[in-house]
């Protein structure tokens, strides 16, 4: 099943390539979503026009198993093409509800080039009411707190063994219906707050 594109192709792809660098650029921060394309979509509206935005017949993406049903959409808008596994793709989607977060999973770069990992999208369905974990790194003034609700229960791990291959490693966005959340790499979860 396709649903729509874009109203306004250009301009909703240049806003959600934006919300993303924005969320990047400011780790733990809620960035409001540039752009929204297709609420029936299994990816959420936010997801589906970040992925309408990044993907393109040169790269290929990976998506959980709670949001195969999105492949023929995502390829019919995009030209992109579906990865056999997970470290092969350079942009993944996962639905946190449905299915395991498992960051060592996905293509982590080389020495060469450290860029070559995936990035990895995760639909949750909020951005605050979980567990406080507080942040620190490049992009954050002192730290930050965020509090994502459904985390795996070995997130922290995870995410410390992702942090100690720098400057491999996968960068994370968290997508609700509304916006966009960023993990790049190069944030430190120093702990969960009391």
């Amino acid at each position: 099943m396709s649903l729509a594109g874009f109203e306004n192709p250009v301009l909703d792809q240049q806003a959600a390539f934006r919300s993303v660098m924005q969320a990047l650029a400011e780790p733990g921060r809620i960035v409001p979503a540039g752009a929204l394309a297709g609420e029936a979509s299994p990816f959420g509206p936010v997801a589906r026009a970040i992925a309408l935005s990044l993907l393109d017949f040169e790269v290929r993406y990976h998506l959980s198993p709670g949001l195969i049903a999105a492949n023929e959409d995502i390829t019919f808008h995009t030209g992109s093409r579906l990865a056999a596994r997970p470290d092969e793709a350079e942009f993944a989607f996962v639905d946190l509800a449905r299915d395991a977060l498992d960051l060592a999973s996905f293509a982590q770069g080389t020495p060469e080039y450290p860029d070559r990992s995936t990035t990895v999208f995760v639909k949750v369905e909020c951005l605050v009411g979980g567990p406080t974990l507080t942040i620190a790194g490049p992009g954050i003034p002192g730290t930050r707190e965020l509090a994502i609700p459904g985390l795996p229960a070995d997130f922290i791990a995870q995410w410390a063994a992702n942090a100690a291959r720098a400057p491999l490693g996968v960068d994370l966005l968290f997508t609700t219906n509304e916006a966009v959340l960023g993990l790049p790499r190069s944030t430190r979860i120093l702990g969960e707050a009391r």
